[in-house]
């Protein structure tokens, strides 16, 4: 029996996001917390991209000093030879690579406006694989963007490609939020009754399914003896309607009924969860939804007499699970009184103060010196004052703080 492995992509698709986006140094924090939950791999961003070059290194950095212990970071590029020899060419430590290319009749018409074909999407491919295995890379993953929309006999024999040219998997893209838990479930199988080859699903929320199409896509790999990998976003966050939420994934695989022998990959710390969706809310400044599934403010409400005294009587009546399992039920303390914070401007008599209260201290001012001017770059960088992790943060690691904060215009 195969097992469902978590790829978060909130790093890479979650700030393709209209109107939103995320420093490199909130990248990064997202990164440590998703390792601590016990996600399998972050897409943590565009190894072709020259704003994310220094980012993407120094977090490889970290991953090997064992500050970012278990889970991988993987990028992500066009299935084009050219991409693939500058994402090497800038991270040259990259293990792990997913290479995205369209299917669908409705992409290669007008997206590709007919400068190529069904063969030519799959030679491309091909060699972009072929490319980044012999630079190096440990594991690729091939995307089918729009695969929900293409043509099911195609979908095969792309991924036949994929499975010869040495692909780990196959990433099947509900790049639209088209499929539905039963379609997707029916296609999938089709896939892989002919191809036996891991899946990666990818979807999206425009019809409201998205965790529902996520779920019922990684049980058709498990249920024909492969393992599943399923793309979340923390808070749901993405393009347009946004992608699968973690924590909601999370719980259905853990929760949801018929799912007992569908398990997942790794240890999950589930405690974990509150804390993270917090702070991703903070750093994207997005509410967390009142009502969101075991993480919004009335994931655990009862008003309602029936319902009331139904919970007080025993909880089970109407929770499915604990709050203390999402690592809720800690008092939060709210500054009223005098409260000295570390900006751009601070100095180093308030700078003190606050790495006082951390329980953080310095060997002398020449050191505190230093981690102060790189928090007041870190508060430019984030344009917003910093949590105590951030702080923490680049006290704790301040060169490779320095290369997070640094970019170079081209």
């Amino acid at each position: 029996m195969g097992k469902i492995h978590i790829i978060d992509v909130t790093n890479r698709d979650g700030v393709q996001t209209s109107r939103i986006c995320l420093s490199k140094l909130q990248k990064t924090m997202i990164n440590i917390l998703l390792d601590e939950l016990g996600v399998f791999q972050s897409e943590f961003g565009f190894p072709t991209t020259n704003h994310e070059i220094n980012y993407l290194n120094a977090n490889l950095e970290l991953a090997e000093l064992g500050l970012i212990k278990n889970m991988r970071l993987s990028g992500w590029i066009r299935a084009i030879k050219p991409d693939v020899e500058l994402a090497f060419k800038n991270i040259p430590d990259l293990k792990y690579l997913n290479l995205s290319i369209s299917t669908s009749d409705q992409m290669i018409r007008h997206k590709f406006q007919g400068r190529i074909d069904y063969a030519d999407i799959i030679k491309t491919m091909q060699e972009a694989v072929d490319s980044a295995r012999k630079l190096g890379v440990s594991e690729v993953g091939v995307n089918a963007e729009d695969a929900s929309r293409s043509k099911l006999e195609y979908l095969v024999e792309f991924a036949q490609a994929a499975k010869e040219s040495g692909a780990a998997r196959l990433r099947y893209c509900d790049t639209l939020g088209f499929d539905t838990p039963f379609s997707i479930y029916e296609r999938i199988s089709a896939i892989v009754s002919k191809v036996k080859i891991p899946i990666e699903i990818h979807c999206h929320n425009d019809l409201g399914l998205v965790v529902g199409n996520s779920i019922a896509g990684a049980r058709a790999a498990i249920d024909a003896g492969l393992d599943a990998y399923i793309n979340t976003c923390i808070n749901g966050v993405g393009e347009r309607a946004g992608n699968a939420d973690l924590v909601s994934v999370i719980l259905a695989i853990m929760f949801g009924s018929g799912m007992q022998k569908y398990e997942l990959a790794g240890k999950i710390d589930l405690k974990r969860a509150w804390k993270m969706s917090k702070y991703v809310s903070y750093a994207f400044d997005i509410p967390i939804p009142i009502n969101h599934p075991g993480v919004g403010a009335n994931a655990f409400a009862h008003e309602s007499g029936i319902h009331a005294d139904g919970a007080l009587k025993d909880r089970k009546n109407y929770e499915l699970y604990d709050f203390e399992e999402l690592g809720r039920g800690e008092p939060e303390i709210i500054e009223t009184g005098r409260n000295i914070t570390v900006g751009e401007y601070s100095g180093i008599k308030g700078f003190r103060n606050v790495y006082d209260r951390l329980a953080i201290k310095f060997k002398d001012d020449e050191e505190a010196r230093k981690v102060l001017e790189l928090v007041r770059y870190a508060n430019v960088h984030n344009q917003k004052p910093l949590v105590e992790e951030e702080l923490k943060f680049v006290a704790d690691h301040p060169d490779i703080a320095k290369k997070i904060f640094t970019m170079q215009p081209v």
